[in-house]
């Protein structure tokens, strides 16, 4: 199973995502770092991605292989991370046929009624035990 994480700027979201679904789920998944920027993947690689590439093109070619999409809800508007992640971006994230697990942080003018506005690490927590519960039905299944 491919687990693509996104995220731009400094990559510091991205990186406690990478961390906790590391320390979760071990070497038993595949952890693709997608940055709309190096530095950004650059992070997510040393907090244990196993593999990551930055851009539009690497980010829109790259999900094609991903069973399950993570990052903040960010990633889906275009021109989000002060104009880091473009429109043909957020339109691969949206089109992908991946499972999509996202943060509901506000940052990005998108406020998701219902959600609680909780610290960054107990978001991060919820993102992760959603990803090990779909992770452990697909795994368990005989079809995969």
């Amino acid at each position: 199973m491919k687990i693509a994480v996104i995220d731009g700027q400094g990559g510091g979201i991205g990186r406690v995502i990478v961390e906790k679904l590391r320390n979760e789920l071990g070497q038993s998944c595949s952890i693709i770092a997608l940055g709309t920027n190096a530095v950004a993947s650059s992070m997510m690689l040393k907090a244990g991605a196993n593999e990551g590439a930055s851009g539009e093109n690497a980010v829109t070619y790259s999900l094609k292989r991903a069973d399950i999409i993570a990052g903040s809800v960010a990633i889906l508007a275009a021109n989000s991370y002060s104009g880091e992640l473009t429109p043909r971006m957020a339109e691969a994230i949206a089109s992908s046929e991946a499972i999509k697990i996202l943060i509901p942080l506000n940052r990005c003018g998108i406020e998701i009624s219902g959600a609680n506005d909780e610290p960054l690490p107990i978001q991060v927590d919820h993102l992760v035990n959603r990803v090990k519960n779909i992770y452990d039905r697909i795994s368990s299944s005989p079809s995969f």
